[in-house]
């Protein structure tokens, strides 16, 4: 690293330091809108470390899924809810990737009733797992998720929203936006961001697709 490197990086530490105090940043939220397409295939990436990252770790995990990836299958299935889901271990993380339709809370809750029993003996291959089972403890799995689940910045639109509306000078997006990705730096465990979503056809949820292609559940 360069003297000016090194130089950049503490102006941008100490800079960061004081807007902290100035605008303490604010995670932003799923809003919830009354536009239907906009309300399915909203994505999920929910990035779970895990407890033993090692190859012998990893293989148990992979055999904890496989003696119930049917059971997940049929849970899914029955949520008629989730357009697409995968597993996928990244750099020390349990990964699960999801488009689903409808609230965020409500989807959770319909993935505990359906795959809670199967997705109980993932959790415990994970590092701070939330109370088990899932389905006992459905507020604080809920929140545990929350907690673990990419931040949307183009969540509905842009990062031009953060701040106020009457407030859009680019200098300040720019600040606001370093606190933001500071705060998740801070967070425990720290939180990952999403950039970008594209959604093919949106205006169609699951339901609508399996009932037009009489594909039934």
């Amino acid at each position: 690293m360069s003297i000016t490197d090194a130089s950049e990086r503490l102006l941008v530490r100490m800079l960061t330091a004081i807007w902290r105090r100035k605008d303490p940043p604010v995670l932003p939220q799923r809003p919830y809108s009354t536009n239907p397409s906009d309300n399915v295939q909203v994505p999920m990436n929910l990035v779970m470390p895990l407890a033993d990252n090692s190859p012998l770790g990893h293989a148990r995990l992979i055999e904890t899924l496989g003696s119930a990836v049917q059971e997940v299958i049929a849970g899914l299935d029955n949520t008629q809810l989730v357009h697409f889901g995968r597993f996928t271990i990244v750099d020390g993380n349990l990964c699960m990737f999801s488009f689903y339709d409808g609230d965020f809370s409500n989807y959770i809750r319909d993935f505990i009733y359906n795959v809670g029993a199967a997705f109980d003996g993932l959790l415990s291959h994970v590092k701070d797992p939330p109370p088990l089972p899932v389905e006992a403890h459905p507020d604080e799995f809920i929140a545990w998720v929350m907690e673990r689940d990419a931040l949307q910045l183009t969540f509905p639109d842009s990062i031009l929203q953060l701040g106020p509306e009457e407030d859009r000078d680019p200098a300040k997006v720019t600040r606001r936006l370093v606190l933001l990705l500071d705060e998740c730096g801070r967070a425990d465990p720290p939180r990952n961001v999403q950039l970008f979503a594209y959604r093919a056809y949106p205006g169609f949820s699951v339901a609508q697709i399996r009932d037009t292609f009489k594909i039934g559940w």
